[in-house]
Order: C-alpha cells, then structure tokens, then sequence
C-alpha cells in the first residue's frame, strides 16, 4: 500500500447480479440460491437487476437512495417501495455491509472502524473531521497492501486479497449511518461525509474493477452525492492504471510520492522500479490533459512523508522542485508515524517547516498534514487490519526484525 496518508463506470460491462452458484441444502437436498447484495451495485447495475426480475428501471434510483443516502439496510423501511416488492426483494436479496467487530472514537473527533470481510479477515477505515463541518474518510481498497512500502505499516503485513465493491462502498455507509443511527426521522437525515480518499489499506489502482464502481457510488447524486473534487484516489503510481482511470472516471488524484529521486524512491516505494519518476510525471501531465479546459486549475496532490534524515534535506526540496516544475501540484508534507519496529523516525517540526519554506518560496502550495487519531492508531501510516499473507511478506519482516536486519542508518 501507500499508507493512509491521513472513497462512469468504463466499459465495464454492468453488473447485473452475479450469475448464482446453486447450493445445495443439506437437510432438504433441495437448492438454495445466495441472495444478491444490492449494497455493491452501482445505480445502472441496479436497474439492471430490477429488469431482470421483472421491474421497472425507476426502482433502481429509489432503492439506491434508502440504501446510500438514508442507510437503511432493511427492504420493509423502504415506504416507497410495494409491500408485495419488498417481500420479492427480502427473498432474492439483501443489503449485507462489512460487519463492524470495533470502533473507537478519539478525543479529536476522529473514529476508526475494524470491519470483517472474511474468517479471521479484518480492514480498518478511519474519517477524520475538520474545521468548518468537513468530514473525511480514508477508504481501504485491499485486505493487505500488494505493494511494500518500506516506511508503511500495512505493508509489512502482506496481502491477501481485493476488497469487492460492496465492502468498498461498505465503509462509507458504515460511516455515514453513524451519524444518524438513533435518528428514525428519514426526512432529517442528511449526508454526513463530505469527502473520501482512497487512502487506507491497500493500492486502489491494482483494484480497479471495484473500486471504480465504488467511486461511482461515491459521485452518484441518489447515493452519497460528492463532488468529483472531493472523491481523492491515491496511486503510488501505477502508470497503466492511472491511464485508464482517466478514461472511465474523473475524480481528484493523489500520488504517494515521497522522494524526489529514482535512487530514493527505489527505496521507498519499491514499484517505482517499474514505473520510474519520469514516466510517473508524464502519466500525471497526461491526466491532467484529459480533462480539458481545466488545465491549469486543476492539480495532483504529491504526498510526501517527512523520514528524518532521508528524504528532508534542503537538497531533496530542490530536487522536489524540479521534478514537479511541468506538473501543476500541491505539495502535502506528512510527519511520518511510527510504527514498531520502524526503521525510520519523523522530522522534526522545525525542519518540515523550513523544507515547506522552501516549496513555498518557489510558488508551491504545500501544506502539513495535522495528525489526527494517533491516540487510537489512526493517523496516517498505522492502519494495518488483520490480513492472512498470502505474499509471506509478514514472515519475512519478522525474520529480518530477529536478525537485527531492519536497519536504516540516518544519511
């Protein structure tokens, strides 16, 4: 993953309900049929369902609307909706979100959520509150991280699998219905997140069937109705990917960039041996030409991690400045967190202001990220979840940290 550094569908063919796998019951041998979550299905993919059973389109924008923007996860709520469908309804389907196993609120306002996803499988998502009523959620992607960033603790517990639609799209109805889980007023509910960024477990870009779907979701006005600038999907720059999101969805993007050269970010985030800086930086000029006449407006935030002693010097911020010269950004400057058995430290407040001096005085926009949720292992960095390796990544950091191998000497 790149940490939580803090949520038109393409060509994807639309996703009727799954094809069905018939099982069989084994105290009447007769077959049972798996109820379809409507809660992953995107406003067309739902009017396709309700097609499919025989229903009007109109049902889809309904349904959407008591699931997403009411949190309503019970057919006989829906008062809109015939009796006589929501008995069809209750019997083919069902509105199943992650199921919430923890949650914990700190002294800032932030809350973190564990949710299962699976036998001894858990992911976490985190919304973060700010002034003004703002209300941010850091959304996992992936149960693990399939990449290992070698300052990210997600990372160091491997990978499992892919997170679907509906445990995507999950967090933000679990967080969103926080809000008004006593409210039974429908009429008063309002929709509580004003923002989601792709942010948490996992790199949203190897996920892409899912979480474009997801995001959609997320812009759909029946559902949570965000801006496209306030949904942020954050890549540690998968070149590709970043390509083809550009041509199936227009949302903002975040790149977790964190050194400002190849021989660094080698180091750092290690798939930028495939993808080097160069073609990184050519991969966002080329999404901010998509979207034209907003050229110039419109920016990629660079996220950047403050390691003491690595990627902080006077030097680095130069080298930063010149790599982003032809790439319209804003710079997002992230005190690391710590983690056990880290091995890097945090810089030192005064020296990440004096390296934000430095990106300001050359005509940057470059903010420090306030931490919020260290007090409940939320801040940026510490998500980690409970993830089954099926990369043996977990077991082989473990064996390094016995070896006394995880060593990084301050340069």
């Amino acid at each position: 993953m790149r940490p939580l550094f803090c949520v038109k569908i393409l060509a994807l063919t639309p996703v009727v309900p799954p094809v069905a796998v018939v099982i069989m019951n084994p105290s009447s041998q007769s077959p049972v049929t798996p109820k379809v979550n409507l809660l992953g299905l995107t406003r067309t993919q739902m009017e396709d369902f309700f097609v499919s059973i025989g229903e009007k389109k109109f049902r889809a924008a309904q349904v959407v609307k008591w699931i997403h923007q009411l949190g309503v996860d019970n057919f006989e709520e829906m008062s809109n909706v015939s009796k006589a469908l929501r008995t069809k309804l209750a019997n083919i389907a069902e509105i199943r979100p992650p199921e919430v196993i923890y949650k914990e609120f700190s002294n800032d306002g932030t809350r973190k959520w564990v949710l299962k996803v699976g036998e001894n499988t858990m992911v976490e998502t985190v919304l973060i509150p700010a002034e003004g009523g703002r209300k941010t959620l850091c959304v996992s992607s992936q149960v693990g991280c399939a990449l290992d960033c070698s300052f990210c603790s997600t990372g160091k517990q491997g990978f499992q699998r892919d997170l679907t639609i509906a445990e995507i799209i999950g967090q933000v109805w679990v967080a969103n219905r926080s809000y008004f889980e006593e409210n039974q007023d429908y009429d008063s509910r309002e929709r509580a997140i004003t923002n989601v960024v792709m942010m948490g477990m996992g790199e949203p870009l190897l996920n892409f069937d899912a979480v474009v779907p997801a995001m959609e979701l997320m812009l759909d006005d029946y559902a949570y109705g965000l801006s496209k600038r306030r949904v942020t999907l954050s890549t540690s720059g998968i070149v590709p990917m970043i390509d083809k999101l550009s041509s199936v969805i227009d949302v903002s993007l975040a790149v977790s960039l964190h050194a400002p050269n190849d021989e660094l970010r080698n180091e750092l985030v290690p798939v930028n041996k495939k993808y080097p800086l160069k073609e990184l930086m050519a991969a966002c000029q080329r999404y901010l030409m998509t979207f034209q006449g907003e050229t110039g407006r419109r920016k990629i935030t660079m996220e950047y991690v403050m390691l003491a002693g690595v990627n902080d010097q006077s030097i680095h911020a130069k080298q930063l400045i010149q790599l982003l010269k032809d790439v319209p950004s804003k710079i997002n400057l992230i005190p690391f967190n710590p983690f056990p058995q880290a091995p890097y430290g945090c810089t030192p407040r005064s020296e990440i202001l004096a390296f934000q001096r430095t990106l300001t005085e050359a005509g940057y926009i470059c903010t420090i990220r306030t931490t919020r949720g260290d007090d409940i292992d939320a801040a940026c960095g510490q998500l980690v979840g409970k993830v089954q390796d099926r990369t043996r990544r977990a077991e082989r950091w473990q064996q390094k940290l016995k070896a006394g191998e995880i060593v990084r000497s301050v340069q």
